[in-house]
């Protein structure tokens, strides 16, 4: 059920990390969420409750710390599942992270799908986990690699993708439904629909969507969704790849070992189940059993909730920022088209350098290509600075924010 109300105060009182005081004794102004979130003391301490009660490898034995771990890892299977609005959990894959979910799709799918003269499409604002695994697919298997230009906007020329379909050579769209660098949400349901009429797969990086705004992959229509775990309050090194379950089926493993097979002999393996037949030995049992944690968390405040609570501070940002002297702001510049992403550069500036001055004031915000050099190429930058919120985050904060960028003015007389 989801919260009526959206408390920041009692939200803030369950990330201990907020509290802390750094560079100069000046409280913490964490502006890194796209890079990872923080944890809330629930998700820290199921962790610590699972390594001192109910520590055990899962799947392999009968005694009582292996059931209940086990159970406790189906349980988040299933966890996920409804969040998701997934209604079978066999599509529902624990992998590493969005990285991994990505090259198992480039190598269990794309290496007995894609072939020569085929076209691979993705676009200008990926982060590199949905670029170097095409690259790899299409220079292994003589298939081409096209991307989708963005505008002066920062949006999707999706005249372009119809232009690719139009060959009848495409095989796989792979695009993100947020950018991790502008912002931008992505109007994947259009894109799907393209794709759906012109026989062409689908991949979706959820990264920056699934943790800020209700993302329904039930009624979405795509084949392949990923995510991961640690930009959405939960444990680093847990992520999940959605695939329909028809397709995955007909797809070879990715790894072999432990748990993903049913018998071994000497010179032939037969494969396990769905999904196991994608999870190869030991998995990360501890953080996939406390991302149970996180969802419980985000869905007490609502997915509504967390995305409203953005778009009211990306505006109040982007009003604020617009106002300071020199500075450059990428992107669609409107909190209703975009993820509560802002990048931005000051002219003559290196990124470093602003970066450094505002987190003398405590605030840490990123800077750098962010996994998005041929973004870069485009904007004609070498690196950008970024600042991304989520839903402990506060317009006091964003003033601290705009106050640095003011004194980032000053020292460099923009």
């Amino acid at each position: 059920m989801q919260s009526t109300t959206y408390s920041l105060d009692s939200i803030r009182s369950d990330f201990p990390v907020l509290e802390r005081k750094v560079r100069d004794n000046k409280p913490l102004v964490y502006l890194d969420n796209a890079a990872t979130t923080q944890k809330p003391i629930q998700v820290i301490d199921a962790i610590t409750d699972y390594y001192k009660n109910h520590n055990s490898n899962i799947h392999r034995a009968v005694h009582a710390l292996a059931e209940e771990s086990t159970e406790a890892f189906e349980a988040t299977r299933g966890k996920v599942a409804k969040f998701l609005n997934v209604a079978d959990t066999r599509e529902i894959i624990f992998v590493k992270g969005t990285t991994e979910a990505i090259n198992l799709v480039a190598y269990a799918w794309g290496r007995d799908n894609v072939q020569k003269g085929d076209i691979v499409v993705t676009t200008e604002y990926e982060h590199h986990s949905n670029i170097v695994p095409w690259q790899l697919l299409t220079q292994e298997t003589g298939a081409e690699l096209k991307y989708i230009d963005i505008d002066e906007n920062g949006e999707l020329m999706l005249e372009q993708l119809d232009e690719y379909l139009a060959t009848g050579k495409v095989k796989l769209v792979a695009v993100s439904h947020v950018s991790n660098v502008l912002g931008t949400i992505t109007d994947v349901k259009e894109i799907i629909k393209k794709c759906k009429n012109a026989d062409a797969k689908i991949l979706i990086d959820g990264a920056q969507a699934v943790p800020h705004m209700k993302v329904d992959i039930g009624n979405l229509g795509c084949d392949f969704y990923a995510f991961s775990a640690h930009k959405m309050l939960g444990p680093t090194g847990v992520g999940v790849l959605w695939a329909r379950k028809e397709i995955l089926e007909k797809m070879r493993p990715f790894l072999g070992g432990g748990d993903m097979i049913r018998e071994v002999h000497k010179y032939e393996t037969t494969w396990n189940d769905l999904p196991y037949k994608f999870e190869a030995g030991t998995p990360n049992v501890a953080d996939v059993i406390c991302f149970t944690a996180a969802i419980d968390y985000l869905t007490k405040i609502g997915m509504d909730n967390v995305r409203n609570h953005e778009i009211e501070l990306t505006k109040y940002a982007l009003e604020k920022m617009s106002k300071v002297k020199g500075i450059v702001i990428y992107g669609p510049k409107d909190p209703e088209k975009q993820g509560g992403v802002i990048s931005f550069n000051f002219k003559d500036v290196h990124p470093h350098d602003v970066a450094t001055i505002v987190d003398k004031n405590g605030v840490a915000i990123r800077s750098g290509h962010h996994c998005a050099q041929v973004l870069m190429e485009k904007l004609e930058v070498p690196a950008t600075n970024r600042a991304s919120f989520y839903i402990y985050n506060t317009k006091q904060e964003v003033d601290v924010l705009i106050d640095s960028l003011d004194q980032v003015a000053k020292v460099f007389k923009l």
